[in-house]
């Protein structure tokens, strides 16, 4: 079983074995869109790959499944539903399928916030093929799902393997579920251009958000299962385009949709459990760069979602999961904790520290040592064998004299009343941070009882402080909170580096109208962002920019560079001063005894050309001689005249090159493996020089 956030590269754990095994993989997903995208995606790479579901037409499945009989295909992506109608596991069967893979397997577990009940017949599958490995995969599941998940697919005892679920480029963010539309609009025109995702509870709530957002000019469009598949995959399109700003969309929009750009996503209601939501905002910032997420709370919200489960035709044990679960969401946007620390613990991870990228790390309350209450609740709970959820323990705590506790013999325990001194709302609310902070776990199947765990333990044996925050009301603390996180004004550096962002997005928008593909396929949002930080003026330059390979240079490299210095070329005198300082320099130009604007790299060169050795330039730009050595390769790396075999001996230089050749080394490639196969005889300095002289003398 993988466990991965969303866009951590699940899929890559079995596209790799597929392309390594002989015969075929089957995929099983529940989604036409994700199957879409990645099926595309493995063909543009070369790889045979096809799907099958409900969008296509009887001869184009008839083909597929023909290349499957002539072991001509190497994924196979089938839904659910296909995969068990009549007689079609008995044609699997007679296929050479080496490998299994469940796609958001979460939805086999009645625990998962995706319940799809055709799902509960994949368990036959390890039946019909017992030899053949199976790997489950999924962005959202707790350890209670999880163990369920291996239970109904008949493999309990796979090996699970969960990679962080920490996502640190995402900033969260609670507010006030008054004056939505005041606020969004706020929200908005603090990202001019950027596009987001607001997923609201009602196909009413997205036509409706929709429209007004139209009437105060900003580009919006509804998205939901009413609407027909033209209209969905239009509004998709525009989306992926970025001529589309905004789309106000039901839960099912964004499954699948590999859109890097997103840099926010909102959710104008109250998700129904903590996995949606983290599934949700994990489409923020796929490109790794930050990202803004918001949810807007109100209690009438959380009244709302129970009665739409009380309404429902679930199951009472199906109810009572759903219940807790949208209980678990109202403590998330009601705590005083640092919220991703939340995340985090819900899906069973310890964190020691808190993020700083919340809106409670940035605007925090005042802590107090709380070592002792969280003390007194985890003994109680140890002391009722754990086997008590929250209203008991309040209850066994402040001394109740009610009958269950009578009944069950809780009044004769140490802990019975040893926290009369504080109310119910107290207990409540000090049991939900420890809960948080993951002090202890929630068995939702076993009635919510609450469990001790490694922390839990730390912390009674005192090796381990808990650190609190005084309980006020959700409303006084959220008053607080907004009225903290005002924006702070710019600088004009950073003024400067956001035009040229968005100047460099506009180019990209021409390149990719040009080429008819989404603009995050010429380059990334965080591409452009590095860029704009280091507006590079040459070659050498923008290969430092993250992203950018000789390929990207060789295709788009030099359109930038030229954007770039007729942007910088326009700017006010007092502006050009702003630009950041590592990358311009003033220096007394020799003839006119004027100062000239240059690069960080052209005064390096500039200071060589005077006479300067390295250490004596590291020590006017104050750089290190390893940094300054860099230029000045790089300089040489272009051809210009430069001797860098005064700085290595001719010994150091041809054992160094006759490793290099060996290894056959390719211009740009890293310097460890050379490093490591010489045994780090020598320094990367002197790697760096002796590779750049044969580079330049082999021709390379």
């Amino acid at each position: 079983m993988v466990l991965m956030p969303t866009g951590g590269g699940k899929s890559i754990c079995f596209q790799v074995p597929a392309l390594m095994l002989p015969g075929l993989t089957l995929v099983v997903s529940p989604l036409i869109a994700l199957m879409h995208d990645q099926v595309q995606a493995l063909k543009a790479n070369g790889v045979k790959a096809a799907y099958i579901n409900s969008s296509l037409a009887m001869q184009e499945v008839r083909e597929i499944e023909q290349a499957c009989r002539d072991n001509e295909m190497k994924l196979l992506y089938v839904s659910p539903e296909k995969l068990f109608s009549r007689g079609y596991l008995d044609w699997l069967e007679t296929l050479p399928i080496k490998l299994i893979a469940i796609d958001e397997s979460h939805c086999v577990s009645t625990w998962g916030h995706d319940f799809r009940p055709e799902y509960t017949q994949l368990g036959t599958l390890k039946k019909s093929f017992p030899q053949i490995p199976m790997v489950a995969l999924t962005a959202t599941a707790d350890r209670v799902t999880r163990k369920d998940v291996l239970k109904q697919l008949d493999i309990p005892d796979a090996k699970v393997f969960i990679s962080s679920f920490d996502r640190p480029n995402l900033s969260l963010s609670v507010a006030s579920g008054r004056n939505k539309l005041k606020y969004i609009e706020k929200f908005i025109a603090e990202r001019r251009n950027q596009a987001g995702i607001i997923y609201c509870l009602s196909r009413k709530n997205t036509e409706t958000l929709a429209e007004s957002l139209c009437k105060i000019g900003i580009k919006a469009k509804a998205y939901h299962a009413g609407f027909d598949t033209a209209t969905r995959t239009k509004t998709q399109n525009e989306f992926l385009n970025d001529e589309l700003q905004v789309v106000c969309a039901t839960i099912a929009f964004g499954m699948g949709i590999d859109k890097s750009n997103v840099r926010w996503v909102m959710h104008y209601s109250v998700p129904a459990n903590v996995e949606s939501f983290y599934q949700e905002i994990g489409r923020a910032g796929r490109d790794g760069t930050k990202a803004d997420t918001l949810l807007f709370y109100s209690y009438n919200e959380i009244a709302i979602r129970k009665d739409m489960i009380q309404e429902s035709n679930l199951p009472y044990e199906m109810k009572e999961i759903q219940f807790a679960k949208v209980e678990r969401m109202k403590q998330y946007a009601e705590a005083q904790i640092c919220r991703r620390r939340i995340l985090l613990s819900y899906f069973n991870e310890e964190v020691q520290k808190d993020c700083g990228n919340c809106d409670v790390c940035k605007n925090p309350p005042q802590r107090f040592d709380g070592t002792i209450i969280a003390q007194k609740a985890l003994s109680a709970i140890m002391r009722t064998n754990q086997k008590v959820a929250m209203g008991m323990l309040i209850d066994i705590l402040r001394g109740s004299n009610s009958r269950k506790i009578f009944d069950a013999g809780y009044h004769e325990i140490k802990t019975f009343g040893v926290g009369k001194d504080l109310k119910y709302e107290e207990w409540a609310d000090y049991i939900l941070q420890m809960m948080n902070l993951g002090l202890m776990d929630i068995a939702h199947d076993k009635q919510h009882i609450f469990e001790i765990n490694n922390f839990s333990r730390q912390v009674l044996s005192g090796e381990k402080k808990v650190q609190l925050v005084h309980y006020k009301p959700f409303e006084e603390k959220q008053a607080e909170r907004d009225a903290a996180s005002l924006p702070k004004e710019k600088t004009k550096r950073e003024v400067i580096k956001d035009a040229l962002f968005e100047h460099l997005r506009a180019v990209r928008k021409k390149i990719a109208d040009s080429k008819k593909v989404p603009p995050y396929v010429i380059m990334s949002d965080a591409t452009l962002s590095d860029m704009a930080q280091k507006k590079p003026l040459n070659k050498a330059e923008c290969l430092q920019v993250s992203g950018i390979g000789d390929l990207k240079y060789q295709q788009f490299g030099e359109t930038f560079i030229a954007e770039i210095k007729a942007f910088i070329n326009q700017l006010a005198p007092e502006e050009k001063m702003a630009v950041e300082k590592r990358n311009v320099f003033l220096i007394e130009n020799k003839e006119g005894g004027n100062l000239s604007r240059v690069d960080t790299y052209q005064y390096t060169y500039e200071l060589y050309k005077e006479g300067n050795d390295i250490d004596q330039i590291a020590v006017k730009r104050q750089l290190s001689p390893a940094t300054i050595l860099g230029h000045l390769c790089r300089f040489y790396d272009e051809g210009v005249d430069i001797d860098l075999m005064k700085y290595i001996s001719a010994k150091d230089y041809i054992e160094i090159s006759n490793v290099a050749k060996q290894m056959n080394y390719e211009k740009n490639a890293a310097l460890k493996p050379i490093f490591e196969a010489m045994e780090e005889k020598h320094d990367y300095q002197k790697l760096r020089i002796a590779v750049a002289i044969w580079l330049r003398e082999s021709g390379r």
